[in-house]
This record gives C-alpha cells, structure tokens and sequence, in this order.
C-alpha cells in the first residue's frame, strides 16, 4: 500500500492542529506528527499549560491563530474538553476526539468521568495541597499506557504536565461539536476513560465513530490508525469548504 496516496496536496485542509490531554505534554504525538507530516500535512502540537480550562483553551487559539487557513483540531483525554470549548475558532473546519471527554454546554469532563466506576487499573489520585492532580507511577503502565514499551511510558510518565483538578468541574459554555463536524477514535481497551463512556458521548453528539484496539494513549500505540480518522475528517471537511 502506498502511504502517501491521501496526500493533501489538493484539499484545503493541510493543518492538524494536536491538543494534548492531562498526565501528558505534546511529546507524545510524535509518531502521529510523524504519520500526518509524511501524508503533507502541517502540524502543530499545543502545549497545554494544565491549569485551568481557560488557559488551556487560550493556549490553543493561540496555535490556531498562527495557521494558515482551515485545520483539523485533535484532541486526546483531556484535550477533548479543550477542543470543544476552543473548536468555535473560526479556523477550525472539524473536530477530532481521540479517546476524549466530549462534553455538552454546561457539562464538565469531570461529570462524564463519574458515568462508570474506575478501572482497577486506573491510577488517577486525588489533588494534592496545591489542587494539582498526579497518576499513580505504580499503575501509570497498566493503567494510562499498557500498550506501549514500559520505557516510553516511563519518559511519558516523567514528561508529564501539572494538572490542575479545577479544569476537569469546569463546564463547556459552548460545545464546538454543536457547529462542527466531530469525529472520534474509541480506545476500546482503555483503562483511563471506559470506552462506554467514550461511546456515550459520542452517540449522543452523533460523532462519526471509528473504534481502534488500544490503551488511553491509542494515538501511540496505533498512529496509523488514528492518523486516517484525522485523514478522513480532512478530506471530509475539504469537501464542504
């Protein structure tokens, strides 16, 4: 199979724009940077300062006031929640969650998260003095990442950002995916975010859904696969400009 057939070369939609989730930094897209880059696409990953919803959503219009025309915005876990609050950018031509909360006007991820009980695996502890919200190093693998090696969830445990609990009970005042186009990647072997849930959201929103055999971080494990969602909505959303 030819990788560089869905070459962009012809759509309006060239940029990919990657919001990362929390116990997470945007060194974790690489190989879906590397994926998207050798299809044509011009990539930019965010990097989230975690410290409120409102910042992390200003942190990402900034990138999406740099580009260059229409662009696809991604979003992973928490990230979810970023896209919908900051998808409304008028640069934003369709929306991407990748095992990601996806919450209504009103809603917070934080809502959605209590739908299930935890994983046993799930290592999300409660906040610290500083209302700053860690993952369990002794459940990080199992529980974030089981589907990579244990050293590249070593560095992304070590990479991780300092995430503020505040952002996950902070409401969406208004849900990008209600004027966008959304589509979304189900991790079905998530321990993270349970993959009902994922799936729950996303019927309710009527998301284009395609499920992918992978952990929380199925953007790592399966770049290919997530890479042709992002292909997809591209090539969708070109049609319609």
């Amino acid at each position: 199979m030819n990788n560089n057939k869905m070459s962009t070369s012809n759509s309006k939609v060239k940029n990919v724009v990657l919001v990362h989730g929390a116990f997470a930094d945007g060194s974790g897209y690489k190989a879906l940077y590397q994926v998207l880059t050798r299809k044509g696409y011009q990539v930019t990953v965010v990097q989230n300062p975690l410290t409120s919803l409102e910042d992390d959503v200003n942190a990402t219009k900034v990138a999406l006031d740099r580009q260059d025309g229409p662009a696809i915005l991604a979003g992973h876990s928490w990230g979810g929640a970023v896209i919908t609050e900051a998808g409304t950018h008028p640069k934003v031509a369709a929306l991407v969650y990748i095992a990601a909360f996806q919450p209504d006007n009103g809603e917070s991820a934080l809502q959605w998260l209590q739908t299930a009980p935890p994983a046993a695996e799930n290592g999300v502890l409660a906040p610290d003095e500083k209302g700053i919200v860690y993952y369990d190093k002794e459940k990080f693998h199992a529980g974030f990442a089981a589907d990579i090696s244990r050293e590249e969830a070593e560095f992304m445990y070590a990479s991780q950002g300092a995430f503020y609990a505040k952002g996950f009970a902070t409401p969406i005042t208004r849900a990008a995916w209600r004027e966008k186009p959304a589509y979304a990647v189900v991790a079905t072997e998530d321990k993270s975010i349970d993959p009902e849930i994922q799936r729950n959201m996303y019927k309710r929103s009527n998301t284009r859904v395609t499920e992918v055999k992978g952990s929380h971080v199925v953007f790592m494990s399966q770049p290919e696969a997530v890479g042709q969602v992002i292909v997809d909505a591209s090539e969708n959303a070109s049609g319609q400009q």
